[in-house]
């Protein structure tokens, strides 16, 4: 039986024009992602995933995780913040530190705009409590349709973004063959005391709470598509039975971005990611993948 690894049907085309210089990649955009967990009893965590609208340009109808590309305005200005500082999190992610900034400031802002829950609290050691409301709702909107920037927004209801209650947890790079290409820093975090997801995300037809390993199970059985960074981000959870666990490994995660590769061999094309064998494809010259 197939597994439900995302595979668009246009990919070995493209791959072929990349190998033979036809096909310019594309500049990756700087983008962020947030795997809300919360723990379950007798033991376990879950995850919250968002089956992407089958009308979305990348990656339609597979599961993922709340996030998206950084708003220019991330790291046009310094916010409010608390945790570790951006220096830290400038060598954590391996990029300058105003660019850590708006890393961060796009998962805490993605998190809200798609799933409803906030990363951020009145003082350095707090956290919004509800979120749900006419208020936050004209909030999120402003900010998904850009008419409001995170810092103002954090700004004007007097919040401070809690990046301490962020772990780095792995880093890919969309292939160079794909069009829409976007250099993703994964985070997990815990589902803040008293919040609850929304299911109105504008990008997503369903979202779910769901077991890392329920979720890998029913993957491998065809029933959830999903792309590579998503599957293989989720067995690594698997390996934690609670959410203070899962944050604490989050400080030994290798962020070694992960970039697939593609290459001609004994007549077939080779795609790859290095690190996780699981995703090879290899591809006839004469056109079916296997």
């Amino acid at each position: 039986m197939a597994n439900g690894q995302w595979y668009p049907p246009e990919w070995p085309e493209r791959i072929r024009a990349l190998a033979d210089g036809t096909l310019t990649p594309a500049t990756p955009r700087r983008a962020a992602t947030v795997m809300l967990l919360r723990d379950v009893l007798p033991g376990g965590i879950e995850v919250h995933m968002l089956r992407r609208r089958t009308s979305m340009a990348f990656a339609a109808g597979a599961y993922a995780y709340p996030g998206g590309g950084v708003d220019p305005r991330d790291d046009d200005r310094q916010v409010r913040w608390a945790g570790p500082s951006r220096a830290r999190w400038g060598e954590r992610l391996g990029v300058p530190e105003k660019e850590a900034q708006a890393i961060v400031c796009a998962a805490v802002r993605e998190t809200f705009e798609e799933a409803g829950v906030l990363l951020a609290g009145p003082t350095p050691d707090t956290v919004v409590e509800d979120t749900t409301g006419d208020d936050w709702a004209a909030d999120r909107q402003a900010l998904i349709g850009r008419d409001l920037s995170f810092a103002e927004f954090l700004e004007r209801r007097g919040l401070v973004l809690r990046s301490d209650l962020l772990g780095a947890w792995a880093r890919w790079i969309t292939p160079e063959f794909e069009p829409r290409r976007y250099d993703t820093w994964f985070f997990a975090a815990a589902l803040p005391a008293g919040q609850r997801t929304s299911d109105d995300s504008s990008e997503a037809d369903r979202t779910v709470w769901i077991g890392p390993r329920s979720a890998a199970s029913a993957y491998d059985r065809g029933e959830l598509t999903m792309m590579p960074p998503t599957i293989a981000t989720l067995r690594t959870l698997a390996a934690y039975e609670d959410v203070s666990g899962a944050l604490a490994g989050s400080t030994e995660r290798d962020l070694t971005p992960v970039l697939a590769q593609a290459r001609l061999e004994d007549g077939e094309l080779v795609l790859s990611w290095p690190g996780h064998d699981e995703f090879t494809k290899h591809i006839p010259t004469g056109g079916t993948q296997r």
